[in-house]
């Protein structure tokens, strides 16, 4: 009974998101709700990360790191080998978990805030490379004018049309983003409950009781952050295709605390609280604009009182664990 009610509700958030919400904005003309919620679908995937980072005990603040290598890496594999699109995105997030391979070896050993300062200084870090590599990443200046996505046919056959010759690319992004965000999402919701999500469970409960069973707990710690950041890298290379350009600052430290405050508004104890953190947090900036110079001391407000009166997010408002 519970599995047709999940499905029932995935098949109408399915219905909403690619056949309702498009439908509506195209007609309404509204450009820039297209913006927004196609900017929710990719903060929400590269949240993703963060929320399976702390599926195994680990609180990661520098999930803009690798957003930002993907980004690097899908501009210079566009612009500067001439790489298709479609072959960049799928580079750019392999290139993201190369990296927290490597990184993660040594720091996923620590734990609680040693890990998370760590983590957050990784940002600044990556900020700091892409301006001294000048020669790949054109320092300060950026990287502009990237191009929009090209035609992916297989066999001939156009499977995706450029972008260039649509009518409007902010439909096709759209799609983009909310296809990707959804394959994200139900990776994740898979790997959660398969025989994995379980042993990654116990690495947040009691990594040496988890141990002493024969679970390979440092295997299990770099193969869930790798794909934490396959998802940030990925998201970063969409991200900057819709901007067309990428910049040092394009990810910084305070987007690696959003998507921190995004995973812990929707709640830390449901696959799918990054999307209604991302959604909500995105949106209530944008109305809070209104009071102007108090927008910040309003917004912070609402955070503090949503933290201390709903602990475990806005999803423990419907659902029962």
């Amino acid at each position: 009974m519970k599995n047709k009610q999940f499905i029932t509700r995935v098949l109408i958030a399915l219905i909403f998101l690619l056949v309702i919400i498009p439908a509506v904005l195209i007609y309404t003309q509204r450009n820039d709700f297209l913006y927004g919620i196609t900017s929710v679908a990719i903060l929400a995937m590269i949240s993703a990360g963060v929320w399976l980072t702390f599926y195994i005990g680990r609180i990661n603040m520098g999930q803009g790191a690798y957003a930002l290598i993907g980004a690097y890496c899908a501009a210079v594999l566009i612009t500067q080998l001439n790489l298709s699109f479609w072959l960049a995105l799928f580079l750019a997030g392999i290139l993201a978990s190369l990296f927290s391979i490597l990184i993660g070896l040594p720091i996923l050993r620590l734990r609680g805030v040693y890990f998370s300062m760590i983590t957050l200084t990784l940002t600044e870090v990556v900020r700091l490379l892409a301006i001294a590599l000048v020669p790949v990443t054109n320092g300060p200046r950026g990287i502009t004018n990237i191009p929009l996505p090209g035609e992916l046919s297989i066999f001939g056959i156009t499977i995706i049309p450029d972008f260039a010759n649509l009518q409007n690319s902010k439909i096709g992004f759209y799609y983009l983003s909310v296809i990707a965000m959804i394959v994200t999402f139900a990776i994740l919701y898979r790997l959660v409950h398969s025989r994995m999500g379980i042993l990654l469970k116990s690495l947040q409960q009691n990594e040496e009781l988890a141990s002493s069973f024969g679970v390979n707990i440092s295997y299990l710690r770099v193969i869930s952050y790798a794909i934490a950041s396959f998802f940030a890298g990925v998201g970063g290379a969409i991200f900057i295709n819709l901007t067309q350009s990428v910049y040092p600052t394009t990810f910084q430290v305070a987007d690696s605390i959003n998507y921190m405050l995004y995973t812990f508004l929707g709640g830390l104890a449901y696959v799918f609280g990054p999307i209604l953190g991302a959604f909500v947090l995105y949106f209530s900036w944008d109305i809070l604009f209104i009071f102007k110079e108090y927008q910040l001391l309003i917004y912070s407000s609402i955070m503090i009182l949503l933290m201390l009166f709903l602990p475990n997010g806005l999803l423990s408002l419907r659902f029962k664990k």
